[in-house]
């Protein structure tokens, strides 16, 4: 027996609707599923990074070991940063839940 090689282009010409179909939906779901895992993976990121940098905000210590000390500080800077590090990391928050209730719902699969 003899193995014959079918040419893939004459292969692809011959596919019918249903497999063409299968084949694009098949791709578009797998990007889709990809880049959705991302964005949720990013939204992640982004609140881990502003709650380290929230906590660093009520890091005041003195100018140096021996100074007690906080002349740096500005009472107003701080309350206003911190009240918008933690509406934004409340909104990511929302978003993250959406994100990932929507993933669950359209890929059937938990991130």
């Amino acid at each position: 027996m003899e193995n014959e090689l079918k040419p893939k282009f004459i292969e692809s010409l011959q596919r019918n609707n249903d497999q063409i179909r299968e084949d694009r939906a098949k791709t578009i779901g797998a990007d889709s599923e990809l880049i959705y895992r991302r964005r949720v993976e990013d939204i992640e990121l982004k609140i881990k990074r502003l709650e380290r940098e929230r906590e660093g905000l009520i890091d005041i210590s003195p100018l140096d070991r021996n100074s007690l000390t906080f002349a740096d500080f500005q009472l107003e800077a701080f309350v206003q940063k911190d009240i918008e590090l933690s509406l934004t990391i409340r909104n990511l928050n929302i978003q993250l839940e959406v994100a990932v209730k929507r993933f669950e719902y359209l890929f059937g699969k938990t991130i």
